[in-house]
């Protein structure tokens, strides 16, 4: 097999390309056959020690994969070899093969495509959850959606179209803006890298502007840092912002914004909530897979990259200019 390790602490340059002996299954596993991985934020984090997830080192990262199951352990029951399969690694996922619990791996549609099923579940999974099990998103309510033109952002605008809401994609750009409305934004708002503080008042401005005074029903934040206090400052009476991610910083919040507001600040943090709830989870999933089958979602996957140029992928991820989704390839 091969796998791209980090071996040292540090970006995507320290990666390396290794051949290592092909994994055997222990009792209770399988193995999997890689033909996709899904590169997501944590990945870049991973390598730096920076993430909450340290794996000993050699380790490949890559937390999403699809493929098929090649190898059956004693005491396996459900799968068989040939199974085409999705899984959430927590890492381990930019390599040709994978040894792996089964309680991790769900059976994929036979016609799911194996670079959909390897950029579905984390992205998918992490925004039902926000918008469904954690905001409550009504039909009719006003979704904002910082940084919405990456995975959890993208998969956010879809997700919130399905629940009937009112959706508007917050970017940087406006190649951006552009994406999101290609996948059915129905309003876009472009803000400045640099959020200072003027930028931040404009902001909230813009925010009501498009929904009114008494502002926006649900933030989804999967940016973090100086765009959490504006948009906050923009939510309504009793709304939700949920707290995705920060690749920007970690925010603060002046807390008497949620009382004036009568509001709430909700984590998301959807890998515990699988653990904690594994029924609640799969029923979201099977809730996914109906949606996918019916047109509302599609993973976006704007970028490909073949194993020996994961590190590429991961660049593009922490530089903040992935639209949707990228995949790296075992082909």
């Amino acid at each position: 097999m091969h796998a791209m390790l980090s071996l040292a602490i540090g970006g995507p340059e320290t990666l390396e390309l290794t051949e290592c002996p092909d994994p055997q299954p222990k009792d209770g596993e399988v193995i999997v056959g890689i033909r996709a991985s899904g590169v997501n934020f944590p990945d870049t984090l991973m390598i730096r020690d920076l993430y909450q997830m340290k794996p000993p080192r050699p380790f490949a990262p890559g937390g999403e994969i699809a493929g098929d199951i090649l190898a059956v352990g004693k005491g396996v029951a459900g799968f068989a070899v040939g199974d085409r399969v999705l899984a959430l690694t927590g890492f381990g996922g930019f390599a040709t093969h994978i040894a792996i619990d089964p309680t991790r791996l769900i059976k994929i549609p036979d016609d799911m495509p194996y670079e959909d099923a390897a950029c579905f579940i984390f992205t998918y999974g992490t925004s039902h959850h926000a918008l469904k099990d954690r905001a409550k998103l009504k039909a009719g309510e006003s979704l904002l959606i910082l940084g919405a033109a990456g995975g959890v952002g993208a998969a956010a605008i879809e997700l919130g179209k399905a629940a009937g809401a009112r959706v508007i994609a917050a970017v940087s750009s406006a190649e951006k803006a552009e994406f999101c409305k290609s996948i059915g934004t129905d309003e876009t708002i472009i803000y400045p890298r640099d959020m200072d503080r003027d930028a931040q008042k404009a902001f909230s401005g813009e925010i009501k502007k498009l929904v009114g005074s008494e502002g926006v029903n649900v933030v989804y934040d999967a940016v973090g840092g100086a765009y959490a206090e504006p948009a906050v400052r923009a939510l309504a009476w009793e709304g939700r912002f949920l707290v995705v991610g920060f690749p920007a910083g970690i925010p603060e919040l002046p807390l008497n914004l949620t009382l004036l507001k009568g509001c709430q600040v909700v984590g998301v943090f959807w890998g515990a909530s699988t653990v904690r709830d594994p029924k609640g989870h799969l029923e979201n999933v099977g809730e996914l897979f109906q949606l996918y089958a019916e047109g509302k979602i599609k993973p976006r996957i704007s970028a490909r990259f073949p194993l020996a140029q994961a590190a590429e992928a991961l660049n593009m991820m922490q530089e903040r200019k992935v639209m949707g989704k990228v995949v790296v390839t075992m082909d």
